[in-house]
């Protein structure tokens, strides 16, 4: 793939999934060796990867993870319907896929100010990001999911995660099945770009 393609074709992937194939774990890892060297402004990293194989584990996560959805789902608007299938579909299944990855930061920061939080996350989202990257460049699919973090002081009893981290987001993580995937239908970038004052176009 070009990087372009690359760029434009990485989707959150959830229906696709295979759930039945084996990742092996030189895979995840050689995925998160490419996912370190993404950007960060601090130039030294505080983030971790929790990566959970263990079924028990997994299916413990999940369950809380199913919880969290069918609250949101009550608490919120209805979803678009290919989306909610989607979304449905990985909270019904989410104990079947193969690795989970769940990208933490050092520190509790909400009560922070924004420059403290942007700061935090904007490290680990592009680690996370190139992570989904390299994972699609060898045939695997991830789906972004913070929805779990509604019960992230139990997802951390499960997994020993210290309660002074903080978790940004759970990846599903397996092969996916079918063919590429395409760019999808975006509002073009021009609609959503301001030029030297907000809702001043060019």
């Amino acid at each position: 793939m070009t990087p372009d393609e690359l760029l434009t074709t990485t989707r959150s992937v959830r229906r696709r999934l295979d759930l039945r194939r084996e990742v092996p774990a030189g895979v995840i890892e050689e995925c998160l060796e490419i996912a370190i060297q993404a950007p960060c402004g601090s130039g030294v990293p505080k983030y971790h990867f929790v990566v959970v194989t263990d079924a028990g584990k997994r299916a413990a996560v999940a369950e809380l993870y199913r919880r969290a959805f069918l609250e949101y789902r009550q608490r919120q608007p209805p979803l678009e319907s290919g989306l909610r299938e989607s979304a449905t579909y990985l909270a019904e299944h989410l104990h079947d896929v193969p690795v989970h990855v769940i990208p933490c930061v050092n520190g509790r920061f909400a009560d922070s100010g924004p420059a403290v939080q942007a700061s935090r996350y904007g490290d680990i989202v592009s680690a996370t990001w190139s992570f989904m990257l390299a994972l699609r460049a060898r045939g695997l699919g991830a789906a972004w999911t913070t929805i779990h973090i509604h019960y992230e002081r139990e997802v951390a009893a499960i997994l020993g995660i210290p309660a002074d981290v903080t978790q940004a987001a759970l990846l599903p993580v397996a092969y996916y099945t079918g063919e590429g995937f395409k760019p999808a239908r975006r509002v073009p970038a021009r609609e959503r770009t301001y030029w030297n004052d907000w809702g001043q176009t060019r």
